[in-house]
């Protein structure tokens, strides 16, 4: 018959190692997550710094584009314009194909055959892998939203009133259609902008942050 100690230590020593590969294993987890989020941050710090000119003039366009589109019609005229325009060229092409194919009496097929090879369908994996990012930015909001509406810090709720209040005056001004154009085209101006100007930018920032410091001090009673 065993020793009860001996097999209290036992089963303590099993039940540690059990806790350090659940630990592990939810480290493991966690930075997983963390990895896929920064991959995310840098590929949108790559896009407005324009590290690929290309690239971002493409993302840049198309939402400015969309954009103005949509503040001059509804979002259903849009896509419908966009699924039409598309069609146009597809079909136009598709026509042009067949009698380039009935003059020259060849055999090439169908235009678009190696697009419709293609697989389109989405991984599971990448799709779980952009589920997760997104609900790691969406938990991290619900959190915080539900910090300054419970007001577990009075002074943050209150910030967050005088922003809220500050917003209707802005919101008399500019529509929100307005707001994301200008958001937009500041996203991809400003980053570049500061990267070439850094200096004298960080320097001019300092002599403000300096001369406030300074206002403020001697605004203070008993300075």
């Amino acid at each position: 018959m065993a020793d009860p100690m001996t097999q209290s230590s036992q089963i303590s020593s099993s039940q540690g190692l059990n806790d350090g590969h659940t630990a592990a294993s939810k480290d493991s987890k966690f930075s997983g997550k963390l990895r896929k989020v920064s991959e995310v941050s840098w590929t949108g710090v790559q896009l407005v710094h324009w590290r690929d000119p290309k690239k971002t003039g493409v993302v840049f366009g198309t939402s400015l584009l969309l954009l103005l589109s949509l503040a001059a019609f509804s979002v259903i005229s849009v896509i419908s314009y966009l699924l039409l325009a598309l069609l146009c060229v597809t079909i136009t092409f598709r026509i042009y194909k067949s009698v380039i194919q009935a003059v020259q009496k060849s055999s090439d097929g169908h235009p678009f055959k190696a697009l419709m090879e293609k697989d389109v369908s989405v991984p599971p994996e990448t799709f779980r892998k952009h589920v997760d990012v997104c609900l790691t930015y969406i938990n991290r909001a619900l959190k915080q939203m539900s910090r300054l509406f419970l007001v577990e810090d009075l002074v943050d709720s209150l910030k967050l009133a005088v922003v809220m209040w500050l917003l209707t005056y802005v919101g008399a001004v500019f529509n929100g259609i307005t707001l994301l154009i200008l958001a937009d085209i500041l996203l991809f101006s400003v980053p570049p902008l500061y990267e070439k100007n850094k200096t004298q930018i960080d320097h001019y920032i300092e002599i403000a942050r300096t001369q406030f410091n300074t206002t403020i001090l001697l605004k203070t009673p008993g300075k």
